[in-house]
């Protein structure tokens, strides 16, 4: 590279390494399902709910047409909608993706959302606590379930939290969109809540060519159920409708994919470690350095978390270590500079959206995600980003 050529960009997530590595498997997979034209449900399904249960724990895994998809059939299962005479209530993290809201009006409940923790961005307990209160104080709805976000990668304790909602008669929805891979005091995720949902959206851990997702039930009970309502509430005979479904069924060349994923996702989750593991050593330095204009708070998986990393998200500051939009975007144009993608997840709490704002209370009532959402940045983090371009993007941070 000559001194006038600018440093080639650095992809933010690297689908094309992983393809080549995985074509042949991909191709011999993907040409199977076009010789037997079974293209919906077809064996390559049945063959990855059974891979998809052994890394759930052993549990019930039922794959389905996309994450949204596996979030809203989740809640059909558990009748959570309208009931007599008041809409059932389920309780979000506000600091979330738009599908973990949006399925809860979908069947026809309210979104009631609360705040996070600042360290680890997951559900914040006394929040929700609070605005349980409020919910059962007001009378209007019937709280009903409660929808944890495995944020980024890492899972949500889930033992203090189903005991929260057990005292209060509330189902557990854990929406693992981002952490299937991931692991919280020895279990796998898929096994820490009755009911699991998870994304294949190629950018996520393990991603398909398209949409996809799964559903994951402790209960063989709740997985008969499932597996009714993703293939329009029928019984065994498809044409005998016992409840109300949807279309949400999976593509046999996505499951072709999948299979073909999940033999070096092992190895690819050890891959993401490791880079989350570098970033880690090279910028705890700069959370407390006075030569630059920003500090960064790097994220911690605290005891008994393992992550999948799905993104590497850091908190920025400015140099005095205050909250900082400016600090912030200013460190994403001085990476951009250098060919440094980045991307902010996410840009405005649900309870501020336009299409929400008649759920929530405005702005300042919950001031955690607020703050995160001028805050966060998250940097380039897939299993192939080398030590070079890792060196690069923490050389770039350190030295303004």
């Amino acid at each position: 590279m000559t001194p006038t050529e600018a440093p080639p960009r650095i992809p933010f997530v690297d689908l094309a390494a992983q393809s080549r590595r995985l074509r042949p498997e991909i191709d011999r997979r993907i040409g199977e399902v076009l010789d037997h034209g079974r293209y919906v449900m077809g064996p390559e399904v049945d063959e990855l709910e059974a891979e998809l249960g052994r890394w759930g724990g052993g549990v019930s895994a039922l794959a389905v047409s996309s994450g949204s998809d596996a979030l809203l059939i989740a809640l059909l299962a558990l009748g959570v909608g309208r009931r007599e005479d008041r809409r059932d209530a389920v309780f979000v993290p506000t600091f979330t993706f738009t599908a973990t809201a949006e399925v809860v009006l979908l069947a026809g409940a309210v979104p009631v959302f609360v705040d996070v923790r600042e360290d680890d961005f997951l559900i914040d307990v006394e929040s929700l606590d609070r605005e349980y209160e409020v919910v059962r104080a007001a009378g209007v709805a019937r709280p009903k379930a409660v929808i944890p976000v495995d944020l980024f990668g890492l899972p949500v304790a889930e033992e203090p939290l189903a005991a929260w909602a057990a005292a209060r008669g509330l189902e557990v929805i854990s929406d693992a969109a981002q952490s299937f891979g991931a692991r919280r005091d020895g279990g796998p995720v898929g096994s820490l809540a009755p009911i699991t949902t998870t994304s294949f959206y190629p950018a996520k851990p393990l991603g398909c060519y398209g949409d996809g997702g799964a559903v994951f039930c402790v209960e063989p009970a709740t997985a008969e159920i499932v597996r009714s309502i993703r293939e329009h509430g029928q019984s065994a005979d498809r044409y005998d409708i016992v409840r109300l479904g949807v279309n949400g069924r999976l593509d046999s060349l996505q499951a072709a994919v999948l299979l073909a994923k999940l033999t070096i996702f092992e190895q690819e989750l050890a891959a993401r470690r490791a880079v989350a593991a570098g970033y880690g050593e090279r910028l705890r330095a700069v959370s407390s350095s006075t030569a630059t204009p920003w500090r960064v708070s790097v994220p911690e998986c605290g005891p008994g978390a393992e992550s999948s990393w799905a993104q590497y998200t850091l908190r920025v500051d400015d140099a005095s270590g205050r909250p900082s939009a400016a600090a912030r975007d200013g460190l994403r144009a001085h990476l951009d500079g250098a060919g440094i993608p980045t991307a902010v997840y996410y840009p405005r709490p649900m309870h501020l959206q336009p299409a929400y704002e008649s759920y929530g209370r405005g702005s300042g009532s919950l001031p955690v995600s607020e703050s995160l959402a001028d805050r966060v940045v998250s940097l380039p983090m897939h299993p192939y980003l080398d030590q070079d371009a890792l060196d690069r993007i923490c050389e770039r941070i350190a030295n303004p």
